[in-house]
């Protein structure tokens, strides 16, 4: 049974409490909701790197930690074999994709270089997403930024569960060393892998992306090798020019018999 009201009942009715309250409900449901689709579609952005589709298993690996802890140096060390004096922190988050042969075939780990300042901490959940491995990283030579790994951790484990983690405390070829090795108990609380690296000296280079593709594999015995060779390019043989130094060899040939004679 349906109601009719007058203009006057209507007027009376909006100007209630009730209805006030109403409005802004609805109000700031739509707003909400419309806030949360736009930070999902601005995280699936960032998750989703300009990368090159490949034929073999490539995998999201991300890196954090405290800034100057050495994350882009390690990555770029990988890339090109250089080592970077000069520090330059990372604005935002970079994505190097790096490559590495194994008995299993290529594998190739698009690497989330994320910033580590404060100021873009904001920033980072958007790039944890469909994170598959990571390496949180600290300064052996900076108590702080150890201090800060369960941080690290806590924020990483929040937006992606149950992934392989390696922890790794960089720059173990400097003297003046303030987090010692027996220091380091972290790793043990929760089940992670730790390696002690170094980005100059190359030491215990590649041990912590094979630990990863080990994991991701599900195999143990994978093992990193050599680049395969190259094929050599083809030659293409010009018949009439080899036919020309055959001749200006003989013709050499024989004016090396007359001298001799």
């Amino acid at each position: 049974m349906s109601r009719k009201y007058d203009a006057v009942s209507v007027s009376n009715y909006i100007k209630t409490p009730r209805f006030i309250l109403l409005c802004f409900s609805r109000l700031h449901l739509k707003t909400k909701t419309l806030k949360k689709n736009k930070e999902k579609r601005r995280n699936e952005t960032m998750a989703l790197p300009n990368q090159q589709t490949v034929d073999y298993p490539s995998f999201k690996l991300v890196i954090v930690g405290d800034g100057g802890t050495g994350k882009t140096t390690f990555v770029k060390r990988h890339l090109t074999g250089e080592f970077e004096k000069k520090y330059e922190p990372t604005i935002g988050v970079e994505v190097h994709p790096l490559d590495f042969h194994t008995n299993c075939g290529k594998i190739r780990f698009y690497c989330w270089d994320t910033a580590g300042q404060e100021k873009f901490g904001g920033l980072r959940d958007g790039y944890y997403i469909h994170g598959q491995c990571a390496i949180i990283m600290f300064d052996v030579t900076a108590r702080l930024t150890y201090k800060n790994v369960p941080t690290w951790h806590r924020d990483l484990c929040r937006v992606c569960e149950n992934i392989p983690i390696v922890l790794c405390g960089n720059k173990v070829d400097v003297k003046n060393r303030q987090v010692k090795a027996k220091m380091v108990t972290f790793h043990r609380k929760k089940n992670l892998q730790y390696y002690e690296i170094s980005a100059k000296s190359n030491y215990n280079f590649e041990k912590p992306f094979l630990y990863l593709a080990r994991k991701l594999a599900g195999d143990m015995n994978l093992h990193f090798v050599e680049s395969p060779a190259l094929a050599p390019p083809e030659v293409q043989i010009d018949l009439a020019a080899q036919q020309h130094d055959k001749m200006l060899l003989g013709k050499f040939s024989t004016s090396v018999v007359g001298l001799c004679i």
